[in-house]
């Protein structure tokens, strides 16, 4: 059986209550012949419904985040972390600041809003917005430790702007988190509100409730007041008056995020997306605006979070109901429901029907709610196989092997088309003029230095894959000490309708011509074919210049052996497969495979190295002996100073590996090694085969310091000497491990 690529491209931009609903739903019922790729600005969505109590010591950190690493992974969705500008509603097309677009057959807009700043003139650092929640403590804690740093010889001030839901919970939950991270220090807190009262919207028992718990508490409220300027250590109101303040804790109500007002869609007069009752965009396209970000023409509500959570089942009904060109489902919203504010002390206040209470068991009732929504969340457990997003082809549309098995001349074509490919002068013939051959010429006298290298993709995102494919195959020509002049790409693309086909490839190139862009090289020319998986490489072709080449037979003795990446990533990829690499360390992830190694191959014009090559497939331990056999000597490698990706020793010691790992431990014939040191996790890791790992270089103990002083002013990923160079004890090449 073949594997076709999906018909139906479900996209959703945001994942916010309302979309987290239906990656969920996609994770135990996905859609048949459709795959569902998920946007977002970050890889964790933060509940904001955790947040207070995370601020007075209640939960822990972790408790209000939803890693959308592993959960996509999970749902077999695809997940791409980026920053989108816009959407072309037209051609059906999200767009991007700094990658390509991605097509949409039906699209979920749910970014949430932003507190209003409107008429405020914000002057300095002081201000801490609610948003984006998912960096809100991080950039408390660092304005509480700036703080901190001042010899206040007073209380510290903390103002915070807005008094509804989310800024009285502020009020009552953050002195908790000042102890936490400051000590016991006196505070004093100040609420400002436009409105006369707090928490606008609920009854009046239950604002007086508030307001009451609020002064018991020593909280200063300003209300009737709308804030005009912050700077200069101060509050400036609408009547001129000036409160001084340390830091401004900014919860004001919702307004549509910049990004809303880019979309060429209908807005209401605050700039939220119109839609109709079936929260379908009211320009009547297979677009959805959700949660927040949406306003019903019909029947508007309040931005709140309890609107959004019941809309999910409607929008998970209804995207199906798109794809099947069936009627609509229409949204109605609840007239009524429960509040409940955190107090920050164990009781919670609330209201429902005409209610309203302040108590410990509206405290549990509240805490049962959240931890139960959560829970739905944090399953990261894949289900059983069910359908599969992709289809398969029955026997008599099996297609044909051969030349009859290539991608089609049009597909191609339009793939070229959209692509801005570089022009090179070494390149007479290329994709500027296809033709049967590509032709580059070289200065005389100067060779060229030829490489391939390709790999099924190891991740859903094909752009990311490019780019990866590129860096990984220029890798081999970066230690030979070779400029890249060319690449002649190499691409099985699934079976599917030519449109998808096209967008696949276009990803796929476009992510490898942005670096080839970034180290001076050009896209000469290809083939393509259809074949069961996304399969990407290149063929590179690259200027040797007059240098004599740094062979991996260049090793000498008492030579330094610095290692310019940490390892891991084979485990890393791994655990993605099951849904077990989490957020944090999948971030770490592609920023190592995304680094090139050419600033660091280009030390060896500074610096006396003597022998170079790349961790990749065979891992370090594979990697390391081919230098030391090709130069006649061993090496001493210390487990201790060998670098790790976050999360690898707590995936090995949990049992993950690659497929090729076993395969890899070949190596271990040549390594001497006690049996203490054997069973570390480091250990392990010496056959872990590298995706765009990093360099191995040779150098003199005397410029070790000098070169990793380099190597750190040229990246941010740490570099550090893991062993060193030393005669052969044996008849053969072996490796000496240490602890």
């Amino acid at each position: 059986m073949q594997t076709l690529l999906p018909q139906h491209d479900v996209v959703l931009l945001g994942v916010g209550h309302t979309n987290a609903h239906v990656l969920r739903m996609w994770k135990m019922h996905p859609v048949p012949d459709a795959r569902l790729t998920c946007i977002s600005n970050y890889s964790e969505a933060t509940y904001s419904g955790m947040l207070p109590g995370v601020l007075a010591g209640q939960y822990e950190p972790g408790q209000m985040k939803i890693d959308l690493v592993r959960l996509c992974a999970a749902a077999s969705a695809r997940l791409v972390v980026d920053t989108v500008s816009g959407i072309d509603a037209q051609r059906q097309e999200v767009l991007f600041e700094d990658r390509s677009p991605i097509a949409f057959d039906v699209l979920s807009i749910g970014i949430g809003s932003v507190p209003t700043q409107a008429g405020v003139d914000l002057l300095d650092e002081t201000v801490v917005p609610i948003k984006p929640m998912q960096t809100f403590l991080a950039r408390l804690d660092d304005r509480l430790r700036l703080a901190a740093l001042q010899p206040l010889g007073r209380a510290l001030r903390i103002c915070i702007v807005g008094a509804g839901a989310g800024g009285v919970e502020l009020a009552f939950c953050v002195p908790s988190h000042i102890t936490q991270i400051l000590g016991e220090i006196p505070l004093e807190v100040t609420v400002i509100n436009g409105h006369e009262d707090v928490t606008p919207g609920a009854t009046a028992k239950t604002s007086r409730k508030t307001r009451t718990a609020l002064e018991a508490r020593g909280v200063r409220l300003v209300l009737g007041r709308r804030v005009t300027a912050v700077g200069g250590g101060f509050v400036t109101l609408d009547n001129g008056e000036q409160l001084p303040t340390d830091i401004v804790l900014w919860s004001t109500s919702a307004v549509a995020p910049p990004l809303l007002a880019e979309l060429d869609l209908p807005r209401d007069d605050r700039g939220f997306l119109l839609t109709r009752s079936t929260l379908q965009s009211t320009l009547d396209l297979p677009i959805f605006a959700v949660g927040d970000s949406g306003t019903i023409k019909s029947s508007p509500t309040p931005k709140a979070g309890v609107y959004a959570v019941r809309q999910g089942m409607v929008l998970w009904e209804n995207l199906q109901r798109t794809l099947r060109g069936q009627v609509l489902q229409e949204y109605q919203p609840q007239t009524g429901f429960l509040k409940l504010f955190n107090s920050g002390d164990g009781r919670a206040i609330g209201e429902y029907k005409g209610l309203s209470f302040h108590s410990r068991w509206a405290w549990k009732l509240k805490d049962a709610i959240d931890t139960k929504f959560m829970a739905k969340y944090q399953n990261y457990t894949r289900m059983p196989m069910q359908n599969s997003p992709q289809g398969n082809m029955s026997a008599t549309q099996m297609r044909c092997a051969g030349c009859g098995g290539k991608v089609g001349g049009s597909v191609l074509s339009k793939v070229l088309s959209r692509l801005d490919i570089p022009a090179n002068e070494h390149v007479l013939l290329g994709l500027d003029a296809p033709d049967d051959a590509a032709i580059v010429r070289l200065p005389a006298g100067r060779p060229m230095t030829v490489t391939v290298d390709f790999f099924a993709a190891p991740l859903d995102d094909p752009y990311i894959v490019g780019r990866i494919a590129a860096l990984n195959a220029a890798s081999d020509v970066f230690a030979l000490g070779a400029q890249p002049v060319a690449a002649l790409a190499s691409a099985i693309i699934p079976i599917g309708k030519s449109r998808k086909q096209e967008q696949l490839l276009y990803e796929v190139l476009a992510g490898g011509l942005r670096e080839f862009r970034e180290m001076g090289a050009t896209l000469a020319g290809g083939h393509t074919i259809e074949g069961p998986q996304l399969t990407v490489g290149y063929t590179m072709l690259a200027d040797q210049g007059t240098a004599p080449p740094l062979t991996k037979a260049g090793l000498r003795l008492g030579d330094r052996l610095i290692l310019t990446k940490p390892l891991g990533t084979g485990v890393l990829l791994a655990a993605h497969m099951q849904a077990k690499c989490e957020a944090q360390w999948m971030n770490a992830l592609l920023c190592s495979m995304l680094l090139s190694n050419q600033p660091a191959a280009s030390l060896v014009a500074e610096f006396d190295i003597s022998g170079l090559t790349d961790v990749t497939g065979f891992g370090l331990a594979g990697h390391l002996l081919e230098m030391l056999r090709a130069s006649e000597l061993s090496a001493e490698l210390s487990l201790d100073r060998l670098p790790l990706l976050p999360g690898v020793g707590r995936l090995v010691a949990d049992g993950i590996e690659s497929t090729l790992a076993p395969a890899n431990r070949d190596a271990e014939a040549s390594i001497r090694v006690n049996e203490q040191s054997r069973t570390e996790s480091k250990y392990a890791v010496l056959f872990d085969p590298q995706t765009s790992g990093g360099l191995l270089l040779g150098v003199r103990e005397q410029q070790v310091d000098s070169v990793l002083k380099r190597l750190s002013e040229l990246s941010d990923v740490p570099s550090r000497v893991i062993g060193q160079v030393c005669e052969n004890a044996e008849l053969q090449s072996t490796i000496q491990i240490t602890s």
